[in-house]
């Protein structure tokens, strides 16, 4: 990811954050003006779409209804998530006579001469049901004597019984049978039992709990709650199944549509490299079904031989192109066609319509730029309108590109320093996609400060969505009970779900997308000057083995430390020893770090020796150093050995914000000096100036104006990424008579706020009546604010 040299924000937030309430009695003064007569590019109706990967338990366990986990028996030689009553029952997983050949494992339940056996499962984190709910059981079972009846009970959160029912019939060959439970109270730490007693033994399979009532009202549907957030969204597009799970870790492990489709008992119940079981009956045909119950287009995303571990060689790739072909055909067929035949037997003779493919998922290098070729010439000799999308993961393919996923994960400050990324893109270059992006840093579980800077970065999408046609956030659900990537967009457990305030901000860029762009314009004619904060020096590396010597630190002619061995400097993470009248540092840490403390200064300078032993790159010496958490470091031979950089890290967060190209070699002395003040920063390498960088003035406000062409509505969306209230004076040229419309705005006092499960709503967007006086209409943007603008 290349980042832009753009300042505003790292001082911003250093300065404007620390300065708190006592800055909120001084709002800045800007004027917007749009220009309602000049229509420009047209907005692309799939800007805004959505990205599901089976992470996080957002699909088993979550989007996907079924209460019931490892309800195949499939996860493993032992039952997991199955309890026993009593303790010593003979209960064992079984594979002597397989339900199909994707489901070779069941349950062996060996009845006792007299009482009974419980067999018990809590679901994902407790079941959760509603009184007077209908909850329809299932389940595959056989025995080999003459077995009793089976009860199937739903015992609720103080263990008494809230729903039960009775299977009969059990003979010697496996047989579905089917049950129907209606709650007598509510649960959210509901259990499922089964009962079962008699003589000899009794095997269970697919041991099934589903809603009657889902989103979709399919046997195989999704849960109401978390598709109706979804559906909120108003999606253009979805793009599944992932992310690392179409890779896999392994390509034993990969994602292979196949596998996916048809009866349930025939699907792969396969290990997820976020760290559980997956049945995939959220497959291939339920997500294109999503896609058109949400009206949007489905984007699918094909293994194309690659995994995390391991790649298929070249000479087997015929049956992974095959893949996709067949993808295709089973998605947009006609029901006379082999997988339009087999989609139609599921359940939609009517084609899906797939329009969009991505070939692999992060894939890059030699390996991607061999098999991506593979994939675009099979798919458009067959199907050439298909719109394919290549992966970006160290430079994509030189040829054949049509559109290009981008991946962006970052702090709040890269994504306002990147708004205008876009704005010099080659307009005659691939169209790109912004597939998985998410401020990652400094962002809490996913707090206001983190979806002000994407909700600033959108601004410079939409803007120039001549170029990017696409984007999604990512990633989209995360059960708080199994949360292995922070933050996500949508938080549930078994019966709640809440949106974090990134979650409005992409609602709220969706439903107010415009038809055409207006020329925009800000200036300001009060904006406070930011400065770098004082602190202290240190040195360090990164995956390197280095040395340093004769560091000196001055302050006009005031020593404000010196040490010939840099022996007196506190040391953190790594190999430290002072040796040969010199400070070494000898392992591979990520970082490591020695530093000295300077409480409030600034206007110094810093001078010292570095060599490097070993390692990946050079070194890191650091000015301005609050805490471990705030800092500036001047990064040489960062990113592989490729180039120098002065980051900035505020509260963790780090981003660039002057950088070069260089290497630093081994077994060579260098000579470094940094000079560091409040409004500048310079750095010599051997006596050479580096970089200059100084103090630029704040931009609070970050913003996009279009029209809608069926209303005549202009749409003005405004960020305010600053803790200061803005007080603006908005023109509207051509704009008529005043007219009455909507504002919308989502702010709160605190930039770390969130949304929780208990609390939902603490952070939403509050929508009034406005009025915007032609041609110039006054209004206050709050701190830490998105507030759009509709109006006629």
């Amino acid at each position: 990811m290349e980042l832009a040299n753009r300042l505003a924000v790292h001082f911003l937030f250093a300065t404007i954050l620390a300065a708190g309430a006592a800055m909120q009695s001084e709002p800045i003064s800007a004027t917007i003006r749009v220009d309602t007569t000049k229509p420009g590019i047209r907005v692309s109706r799939t800007l805004y779409g959505i990205f599901f990967e089976e992470v996080n338990c957002a699909g088993d366990g979550g989007l996907y209804a079924e209460m019931v986990r490892n309800r195949s028996f499939e996860d493993s030689e032992k039952p997991e998530h199955w309890s026993f009553q009593p303790g010593g029952a003979e209960v064992s997983v079984d594979t002597s006579k397989p339900l199909s050949q994707s489901n070779h494992r069941s349950l062996r339940i060996g009845l006792p001469p007299s009482g009974k056996v419980e067999i018990i499962n809590e679901g994902y984190w407790g079941i959760a049901a509603r009184k007077g709910d209908e909850y329809k059981f299932s389940i595959y079972a056989r025995c080999d004597d003459t077995a009793a009846p089976v009860e199937v009970l739903l015992r609720g959160d103080e263990g008494t019984t809230i729903a039960h029912s009775t299977i009969r019939g059990i003979t010697k060959e496996w047989r579905l049978f089917r049950a129907t439970l209606k709650p007598t109270a509510n649960a959210t730490r509901g259990r499922l039992v089964i009962a079962a007693s008699g003589h000899g033994s009794v095997w269970l399979d697919m041991v099934s709990l589903f809603p009657k009532r889902t989103w979709n009202s399919r046997s195989n549907g999704l849960r109401t709650d978390l598709a109706d957030m979804l559906l909120e969204l108003r999606p253009a597009f979805v793009r599944f199944p992932g992310g690392c799970w179409v890779e896999g870790d392994t390509m034993a492990t990969s994602q292979r549509w196949k596998r996916t489709v048809g009866d349930l008992v025939d699907r792969r119940t396969q290990y997820n490299l976020w760290q559980y079981m997956s049945t995939n009956g959220l497959g291939y045909h339920e997500y294109l079904q999503m896609c058109e119950d949400l009206g949007a287009e489905p984007l699918f995303v094909i293994n194309c031989g690659m995994s995390h571990k391991e790649n298929v060689p070249m000479d087997n790739m015929d049956e992974f192109v095959q893949d996709a072909l067949d993808a295709i055909e089973y998605a947009n067929g006609p029901p006379t066609s082999k997988w339009g035949a087999l989609r139609a037997k599921n359940g939609n003779p009517k084609p899906f319509g797939l329009k969009y493919m991505e070939i692999g998922n992060e894939n890059g290098g030699p390996a991607y730029h061999e098999r991506y070729p593979l994939f675009y010439k099979a798919i458009k000799e067959r199907y050439p309108t298909m719109h394919l999308i290549a992966n970006v993961w160290g430079g994509y393919p030189d040829a054949n590109v049509d559109i290009v996923d981008e991946h962006y994960y970052s702090s709040p400050q890269f994504f306002i320093d990147n708004a205008a990324r876009y704005d010099k893109y080659d307009r005659k270059g691939p169209k790109v996609y912004v597939g998985e992006y998410a401020v990652t840093q400094g962002c809490g579980e996913g707090n206001l400060i983190a979806a002000i800077g994407e909700a600033a970065f959108m601004t410079g999408m939409e803007r120039n969505s001549d170029v990017v046609i696409m984007s999604s956030y990512a990633p989209l659900f995360a059960n708080i009970n199994h949360k292995t990537w922070n933050p996500d967009l949508i938080y549930f457990d078994n019966h709640r779900v809440c949106g974090t305030p990134s979650y409005y901000v992409q609602k709220l860029f969706s439903e107010n997308r415009p038809d055409v762009i207006l020329p925009m314009d800000i200036s300001y004619s009060s904006v406070p000057k930011a400065r770098f904060s004082p602190g202290g020096i240190g040195v360090g590396t990164w995956h390197t083995q280095a040395e340093f010597k004769d560091i000196r630190v001055v302050q006009g002619a005031d020593v404000l430390y010196e040490s010939a061995d840099g022996s007196s400097l506190t040391r953190g993470p790594g190999g430290w020893s002072s040796q040969d009248g010199a400070l070494r540092q000898t392992t591979d840490a990520e970082p490591s770090r020695a530093f000295h403390t300077l409480h409030g200064s600034t206007n110094y300078s810093i001078t010292l020796k570095a060599r490097k032993n070993g390692g990946a790159e050079g070194f890191l010496i650091t000015v301005g150093m609050e805490d471990d958490q705030n800092y500036l470091w001047w990064n040489l031979g960062g990113w592989g050995n490729t180039k120098h950089a002065i980051e900035r890290c505020v509260a963790g967060a780090k981003s660039i914000i002057a950088e070069a190209p260089g290497a630093i070699e081994s077994g060579r002395w260098y000579d470094i000096r940094i000079e560091f003040s409040g409004e500048r920063i310079r750095c010599y390498l051997d006596g050479k100036l580096v970089h200059d960088v100084e103090c630029p003035q704040i931009t609070p406000l970050y913003a996009v104006a279009g029209r809608v062409d069926k209303t005549g509505e202009v749409i003005i969306k405004v960020v305010n990424v600053s803790g200061v209230a803005v007080h603006a004076t908005i023109e509207l040229e051509g704009g008529g008579d005043s007219k009455s419309g909507t504002q919308t705005v989502l702010s709160s006092e605190s930039p770390t706020d969130e949304n929780t499960i208990d609390s939902p709503a603490k952070l939403a967007p509050h929508t009034n009546k406005v009025n915007l006086k032609v041609p110039r209409s006054e209004h206050d943007f709050p701190a830490y604010s998105i507030t759009i603008f509709r109006v006629k």
